[in-house]
């Protein structure tokens, strides 16, 4: 498939939807049942965009969105686009404070919310002076936004696009302080959606199985765009639960899912190779997958996960091969219109640890009403720093390291985490591990350890002593702490910063003294 938008002048939903006979493809089924397919989507779409032209919102307005999963909430996005406004999710976990930041920052034309909330964020919205606000419910059935669509023309004219026109902000999740809407374009979706769909042998024979949430880079613009541009069908499923999975995986060809749910999901004795028989592929990204539970799942299945690699900025950036070697560990080769380099804190390509950059019509436009960040974080020739270290091989596979900011420097030598998570969770009595840096008087920063422990839990000095034999003594840690389970977010990614603010006194009484 070709990744050239810059001629269409058509937006996502226009340069990726089915034509002709295809429209009569099954779209979207929810797991009650209902479905539609693509034309009854085309023109449910178009009633809930005059819906939004009614609400006056206009080509280039933010539409900030804060519902539950539902076919009619996918159907919400297509519509936005289609209006040419840009897509705002938002985490369906945010608190009213935390809304007001986003809501402040993006300034949209509209608020759709749950009726549920409607009271509180519709007094949020009159103090941020807000236009309009209307409600979608979680059955996608009921709400202020359907009342006024239900009588509206099936029929919409698509506003036109280009490729550099907006097409959403997606807010970063600020664990370094405030978040920041990286700025995604139609080309950038367009492309992504092709390349991926290309790449992972997508075809309208396909039906995805998801279990992601909406709000999300992976569950929304990975998860559906790719879904449309190979003119495939989706099983919606409310959440993620592993029961509910297995139930519906016969009738579906692919997953997308992040590590925890491949965990969960070989906790399951339904979990086999008779039940998997029928699946194409496994797809897992947002988090590192554990090598072990690469393989363990392949024991049980007979499936190799596909691991790849993506960032709000970004959307994806690297994928193991569809065929070939997926190495565990890895999250595979740059995408085939994705250039990516290595490069130290001057910006000179190495060979080994470094920064990784990438450039290609995934990259971002940059971040919203932030040029300042947008200049930091985006290099004359075009490459953006990812904020990821990671090194490549010999044959070209990308391995994360780490994220810069968990960088250790421990008596001034370099701590890459991941490498001392690797070895701890080779480890028996270990489940998984998250290695933090913490102030330390003498070190600058001590490398920590904080384990999820098996039954029977093994001994604090049981592991430093084979780790001793694994580790060179700069990188072993100091401590290690035992917990009941990491603190994650909803993607499934270890929260370090929480785990830093929980132990941050934790080497105090070595400056003390006692």
């Amino acid at each position: 498939m070709s990744t050239d938008t810059s001629a269409s002048g058509s937006g996502l939903a226009t340069a990726l939807w089915p034509r002709g006979a295809a429209g009569q493809r099954e779209f979207l089924r929810e797991s009650s049942g209902r479905a539609i397919n693509y034309d009854e989507a085309r023109a449910r779409s178009a009633q809930l965009a005059h819906a939004l032209a009614g609400l006056k919102v206009r080509a280039a307005d933010r539409v900030a969105v804060q519902v539950e999963k539902s076919a009619t909430a996918v159907l919400l996005y297509l519509a936005v686009l289609r209006l040419g406004a840009v897509y705002l999710p938002l985490n369906t976990a945010y608190t009213e404070a935390e809304l007001a930041y986003f809501l402040g920052d993006a300034e949209p034309a509209l608020l759709v919310c749950t009726p549920e909330r409607a009271a509180a964020l519709q007094a949020l919205s009159a103090r941020l002076q807000l236009p309009a606000l209307a409600t979608l419910g979680s059955d996608g059935e009921s709400g202020t936004l359907i009342d006024a669509a239900a009588s509206l023309s099936p029929h919409f004219e698509d506003t036109a696009r280009t490729s550099d026109d907006l097409a959403a902000i997606l807010y970063t999740s600020g664990t370094t302080g405030r978040s920041k809407g990286a700025m995604l374009t139609h080309g950038n979706l367009i492309a992504n959606a092709r390349t991926l769909a290309a790449l992972w042998r997508f075809t309208a024979a396909d039906r995805l199985l998801h279990a992601l949430p909406l709000f999300h880079i992976h569950g929304l613009f990975v998860a559906i765009n790719v879904t449309i541009a190979a003119g495939a069908s989706v099983l919606l499923l409310p959440r993620f639960d592993a029961t509910l999975l297995l139930r519906h995986l016969p009738d579906a060809t692919v997953l997308m899912g992040v590590p925890t749910h491949y965990i969960r999901l070989l906790a399951e004795p339904a979990l086999s190779r008779k039940a998997a028989a029928h699946m194409r592929l496994f797809i897992c990204g947002s988090a590192p997958l554990l090598p072990e539970t690469h393989q363990a799942f392949r024991e049980r299945t007979g499936h190799a996960i596909l691991e790849r690699y993506g960032l709000s900025e970004t959307g994806m950036n690297c994928s193991n091969p569809y065929e070939g070697e997926r190495r565990p560990g890895s999250v595979g080769l740059p995408l085939p219109d994705v250039q990516l380099r290595i490069v130290d804190q001057a910006g000179a390509q190495v060979a080994g640890v470094g920064m990784i950059e990438v450039r290609g019509p995934n990259v971002f436009a940059g971040y919203w009403r932030n040029p300042e960040r947008t200049h930091e974080a985006i290099r004359a020739d075009g490459y953006f720093i990812t904020g990821d270290l990671g090194q490549r091989d010999a044959d070209g596979y990308v391995t994360i390291v780490g994220r810069a900011r968990d960088l250790i420097i421990s008596g001034g030598y370099n701590v890459y985490p991941r490498e001392v998570e690797l070895e701890i969770d080779a480890l028996p009595g270990v489940l998984e591990s998250a290695v933090i840096g913490l102030p330390h008087p003498d070190l600058g920063e001590a490398v920590t350890a904080v384990i999820v422990p098996a039954k029977p839990a093994p001994e604090e000095a049981q592991l430093l002593a084979a780790l001793r034999q694994r580790l060179a003594g700069y990188k072993l840690p100091k401590r290690v702490l035992f917990v009941a389970e990491l603190p994650r977010n909803i993607m499934g990614k270890v929260q370090k910063a929480q785990l830093q603010r929980t132990y941050s006194d934790l080497y105090a009484a070595v400056q003390h003294g006692r």
